[in-house]
This record gives structure tokens, sequence and C-alpha cells, in this order.
């Protein structure tokens, strides 16, 4: 599959949406970084500690800001799938649910990256130091456990790694088809980093 959409024998946007989960793995967690090290650093985490809102609030209204930048994000590629509809022969043999629920997987995928993100940076005062944090739990969670699981090497526990790993309900709903499972997957993982994001905010600030 050519990585350059023009140059594809098919109309496919995968190439896009094979490449775009790595290109997040550096693009969020440099959104993130900063959201709690900053502040942390700075001493103006406990002026919002001050206000009349609950620790849940601040970790929440800064998930939904970096949920918000990635669909911003995501807004100027449409463009790529406007092109790959009327250049296909003949026009519009895109296939457009399997397109539609791929970006809908994408945004899922950067909403966990998010979650991760702010965990790392709630981790630590030196945004680098977070960056670096975010961007290797990305990739564990993203290719780390399901290329650990085509090893074979566990015998029944890879198929339970690479079901852990992000790649195996990226890949399901790029398909065209969005099971229960894996939006359950993935509101699993987007709460247990929230969580654990919260958890720390509550420990350096007792």
């Amino acid at each position: 599959m050519y990585a350059n959409l023009l140059e594809g024998s098919e109309s496919s946007l995968i190439p896009f949406f094979d490449i775009s989960p790595f290109i997040f793995m550096i693009l969020i967690p440099a959104i993130t970084m900063r959201m709690i090290a900053e502040e942390r650093r700075l001493g103006t985490i406990e002026l919002l500690f001050t206000r009349p809102i609950t620790d849940f609030n601040i970790i929440a209204s800064k998930y939904l800001a970096g949920i918000t930048l990635v669909f911003i994000a995501l807004i100027p590629t449409v463009i790529f799938y406007i092109s790959m509809h009327f250049l296909g022969d003949p026009v519009g043999i895109l296939d457009d649910g399997a397109t539609i629920t791929s970006y809908i997987g994408l945004l899922l995928l950067g909403a966990v990256f998010v979650a991760i993100g702010i965990f790392a940076s709630a981790l630590t005062s030196n945004q680098i130091v977070a960056f670096i944090i975010a961007v290797f739990l990305c990739f564990i969670f993203y290719w780390g456990f399901w290329l650990l699981g085509s090893f074979a090497l566990l015998g029944k526990f890879d198929s339970v790694l690479q079901y852990i790993s992000l790649t195996y309900h990226y890949d399901a709903i790029m398909k065209g088809v969005i099971d229960t499972s894996d939006l359950v997957y993935f509101a699993s993982v987007i709460g247990l980093f929230i969580f654990a994001a919260l958890t720390v905010v509550k420990t350096f600030k007792s």
C-alpha cells in the first residue's frame, strides 16, 4: 500500500489511517505535556486548588481541551476524503462507511492518547520528562503489546496481549464495524488513565 494516497491503485484512505496513530504518538504528548507539569513548575496548580472546583473537574477540563485540539487537528484531513471521493474511478467508489468508522476510531485513539498524556503530565513538573513518558506509554499500549504478542512466546497469553493493545481494537473499527466491546475497551483505558491522573493530583495536593 502506497503511503502517498495519489499513487495508490485503489481509492482508499487506509495509508492515512495507518500512519496517523504514529503521528498522534508525537503530536498528542506534545500537546498534553504542559497541561499539569507546567502548572506544577510555576506553582499555579495551587491556585487552581483554591478555586471552588473539584480535582476531577480540573482533570476533566484539561482532558476535554486536549480532545478538542485533536478534533480540530483532524478537520483539515477531510480534504483527503473529498479528494479521494472525486478522484476515484468511478467517482464515489471510496468506501464511505469504512472511512467514517475509521475517523471515529482515530478520534477514540486520540482520546486515549490524551488521557495518557495528562497522566504523564501529572507525574512530573518537567515538560520534557512528561513528553517522553507519554510517548513511551502510547507506544506500549498501541504497538508494544501487539508486537510482544506477535512473537508467540507466551502461548495462549499472546492473544491476551494483542487484545489489550490499542492496535487490535483500532484495526477492528477500521474494517467498518463498531463493536460494543471496542467502545468499552477504549472507554476503560481512558477511564483508567484519567483515574490515575486524578490519583496523582490528589497525592501531591495532600
